[in-house]
């Protein structure tokens, strides 16, 4: 079982940057796909962005344009890029391998603590 730990969370203002940083372990790191989630106050958690064991890379549309996923496969670690951060993207960002089923893609069942990003207005 892989196991995640967060971190690079913090408080910004917005318009600002914060770079995310997952670190996984388990040998089969990089045969999977890995997805940063996030889950704001009194919603369900959403999946933001997922990078293939190919790099393919997929944005929900929320933050197109502005975030960008990539991975080190010789590190296990996965990073997020946040730039033009806006007050709405503050939430708790968790990484997750992401399993496609059905046209659709599923987190695995265990979770890391998550890193709380706070964007002020």
């Amino acid at each position: 079982q892989v196991r995640l730990a967060e971190s690079g969370g913090g408080l910004v203002q917005a318009g600002g940057s914060l770079r995310l940083s997952c670190a996984a372990s388990g040998s089969d790191f990089s045969i999977n796909a890995m997805g940063w989630y996030r889950q704001a106050p009194g919603k369900q958690r959403e999946l933001v962005t997922f990078i293939t064991s190919a790099g393919s890379t997929n944005y929900a549309d929320s933050v197109k344009g502005r975030f960008t996923i990539s991975r080190d496969n010789a590190k296990n670690t996965v990073y997020l890029q946040m730039n033009s951060l806006k007050p709405e993207d503050t939430a708790v960002y968790y990484c997750n391998q992401v399993f496609a089923r059905a046209g659709s893609w599923y987190p695995a069942t265990n979770w890391g603590q998550g890193t709380q990003v706070t964007v002020s207005s």
